[in-house]
């Protein structure tokens, strides 16, 4: 797919890595939609860097676990725009809970970190899917991780989350087809990520020992990659893992 002129929404744009799918997607023509859940200022100023890409941007506030709020966010950004053409679903949330800490990994937690980590790109997925199958082609791009490809990560909550979305990537890419191709990046650790902050020093340290070339994932790869998976005509319900080599999938 040719991205110039097109119109991405890109949840958690203002995010470290968010912000950096944003401006890969935006040096590509795209038009952006910067989605916030609390910071609108941050994600206010990212949408005025994106201008200088030539392009369009604007910051929109959306719970993404309120379906009446995914609902407005789509309806507005079409507004703005004139048309949806891609989604990225990268707002997340993690809290750092030791697997073996069962009593910390309460019902309330549990409920938060599935609900914004699996039912939110589900309902903008449902959201974007008619926007895009009407115009006849769209794509979207979930960020997962390698801990939902392991027993690892911030919390059993959150692998169970990203395990999760890997597999609706490929639900949605068959309820979805032909017009509109789903695919997955699944990056380990980050480094400038709010994701990576909410982590145990340990945790960091062990993500950097346990990768091959011995470094954090680069956000850039992982944007690089995200853009590819926008422009690609014949992949479809698949995960691609980007983490220094810690993760063979």
């Amino acid at each position: 797919m040719n991205l110039k002129g097109k119109v991405a929404v890109v949840t958690g744009g203002n995010g470290g890595l968010g912000q950096r799918i944003c401006h890969a997607l935006a040096a590509e023509g795209c038009h952006i939609a910067v989605v916030y859940a609390q910071s609108k200022e941050q994600a206010t100023s990212v949408a005025g860097e994106l201008e200088k890409h030539q392009v369009a941007a604007a910051a929109f506030g959306c719970d993404v676990t309120k379906r009446d709020q995914v609902q407005g966010l789509v309806d507005g950004v079409v507004r703005r725009f004139g048309r949806l053409d891609i989604l990225i679903n990268d707002a997340a949330y993690n809290k750092a809970i030791p697997f073996t800490d069962l009593d910390g990994l309460t019902y309330e937690e549990w409920t938060k970190i599935i609900d914004i980590n699996l039912t939110g790109p589900m309902l903008c997925t449902k959201a974007v899917g008619p926007v895009m199958k009407r115009q006849g082609s769209g794509r979207i791009v979930n960020i997962s991780s390698v801990a939902g490809l392991g027993p690892t990560g911030s919390s059993i909550a959150y692998a169970v989350s990203k395990a999760g979305l890997i597999h609706l990537t490929k639900c949605m890419a068959v309820a979805l087809a032909p017009e509109v191709l789903v695919n997955c990046v699944a990056p380990g650790l980050l480094e400038g990520t709010r994701a990576t902050a909410n982590l145990r020093p340990e945790q960091v340290e062990a993500g950097r020992r346990g990768a091959l070339l011995g470094r954090a994932a680069d956000k850039d790869d992982v944007a690089d990659q995200v853009v590819t998976m926008c422009r690609t005509e014949t992949m479809t319900g698949q995960t691609i893992v980007i983490d220094s080599g810690r993760t063979f999938h």
